[in-house]
């Protein structure tokens, strides 16, 4: 089940907000949202429920290890991070380390395991061990209701895309929580807004930017290749942003209070930035698990920059079971240490022209995010920038791109944050107040609910992209 489906919309959403609102109680709250957490993950995949909560309820049982044997806390700590990884290891990683010892190998026959992935796997893995990495040093008490800590784990608006929730920031919301007028209409407002990034912009200019990954190497041109990776930029931040606005707003709804996973990354000025805007959650988890244990910055110029390429080669990894992935995630790494080596200087005095280079660098960068093989990945980059060896007629262009995605990219892109920050600066600042909760506001949200039901109706959708991580 999806957020941006008609079963979602019209009957689960709404019955679990009056089933929620009905009981007063937060401990009758918890396992009302437990219970429709398990369903909503069980709908599409019924028989992966049973790992989820094998996952529940190893990282509960770790938990009570630690607690209840302080001395040996370490050894239960260690456990409970290879039973994480090794399911997560398993279930996404198995086949991929199988035919990267085929290359490596070839003369040795190795066998092939048959692995659906569960959906969501990477992130509520990722954060059923911020449970117990935290316990272990000390940043909270043992949670001794299993039901409340599959909750945590578990809950639907975060459960398959994030954002990765740690323990610390909602364990007092598990307990204690209430839901106020205004905060359920803060949440409402919230929800409609990523419907509408991901409905009406982000699969709006899939359409198109799926017909051009799908081109050939003969057919792709220098106009092709630029208009294909610039919707893909697009696509991959409202589908990805608009889903984390739902799973925040959501949250409002049921009481609880999710930090923010965007701050308008295409308005950085440095790659180093762009992490610290885009899918926060994530950067935050390696930063504190495994950049700062690893030594961070601490230890020396060489020993970070050994540190930043490992932690963005793993985040690369963590997005996807190919090299592709692997790749995208060094190729910010390098950007990211150059900056550090003290081009990030050099930067600041470049008023504008930072913006256009870190633009381009992720833009490139999702190229080889999206394609399956990296040799068309290079091939789509060098016909970005050799105009006159891959021309395109005008008749080719109107056969690709329609009035439509061309409207909503232009709007897409202006609203990728540089109308936000429009609104919050100095000329601006009057027009963003006036808007927030006004009456041109709401009706502004009716209009986009209103069409983004009726493509909805024409089945004019596609899954999230991050359910697949």
């Amino acid at each position: 089940m999806v957020f941006s489906s008609m079963v979602f919309l019209w009957v689960f959403l709404p019955v679990v907000i009056v089933g929620n609102l009905l009981l007063h109680k937060t401990a009758y709250q918890n396992y009302f949202l437990l219970a429709a957490s398990l369903l909503f993950y069980a709908w599409g995949e019924p028989k992966f429920i049973l790992m989820l909560l094998f996952s529940i309820a190893m990282n509960y049982c770790f938990g009570l290890l630690i607690d209840r044997y302080p001395e040996k806390k370490l050894f239960f700590l260690i456990l409970d991070v290879v039973g994480n990884l090794g399911i997560l290891g398993y279930f996404k990683y198995a086949n991929f380390f199988l035919n990267t010892l085929d290359h490596l190998l070839p003369s040795v026959p190795l066998p092939r395991i048959n692995v659906i992935m569960p959906i969501g796997i990477s992130f509520f893995t990722f954060q059923a061990m911020t449970y117990v990495i935290d316990l272990y040093r000390g940043q909270y008490k043992v949670q001794k209701n299993p039901l409340h800590l599959a909750l945590y784990i578990s809950f639907f608006p975060q459960l398959i895309a994030g954002p990765i929730v740690k323990y610390r920031e909602i364990d007092e919301q598990i307990l204690n929580r209430s839901v106020s007028v205004e905060k359920f209409a803060t949440g409402v407002r919230r929800f409609l807004y990523g419907l509408g990034k991901k409905v009406i912009i982000a699969n709006t200019v899939a359409v198109t930017a799926d017909n051009i990954f799908a081109l050939s190497r003969d057919e792709m041109t220098t106009a092709f290749a630029w208009i294909g990776a610039l919707l893909y930029t697009l696509q991959i931040y409202y589908d990805f942003s608009g889903y984390s606005d739902m799973a925040i707003g959501m949250g409002r709804m049921f009481g609880f209070d999710f930090l923010e996973n965007f701050d308008h990354p295409y308005l950085s000025r440095s790659v180093t930035e762009f992490w610290r805007r885009w899918h926060i959650s994530l950067g935050s988890w390696f930063r504190e698990y495994l950049y700062i244990p690893l030594g961070g910055n601490k230890k020396g110029k060489v020993r970070t920059y050994i540190n930043l390429f490992i932690v963005f080669a793993l985040t690369g990894l963590w997005h996807g079971a190919s090299w592709n992935f692997v790749g995208w995630g060094i190729y910010h790494g390098f950007f990211t240490i150059v900056e550090r080596l003290g081009f990030r200087k050099v930067l600041e005095k470049l008023k504008g022209i930072n913006w256009i280079y870190t633009f381009l660098v992720a833009m490139i960068g999702w190229i080889f995010f999206r394609v399956e093989e990296v040799s068309y990945g290079l091939h789509m980059v060098r016909c970005m920038f050799s105009p006159g060896a891959f021309p395109t007629s005008a008749t080719q262009l109107r056969m690709m791109i329609n009035n439509q995605t061309i409207l909503l990219a232009v709007l897409g892109f202006v609203g990728a944050g540089f109308l936000q920050a429009f609104c919050t600066g100095k000329y601006g600042r009057s027009i963003g107040k006036k808007w927030t909760g006004s009456f041109a506001e709401a009706v502004f949200l009716l209009i986009v609910t209103l069409y983004s039901i009726m493509l909805l109706a024409n089945n004019a959708y596609n899954p999230f992209i991050y359910y697949r991580f």
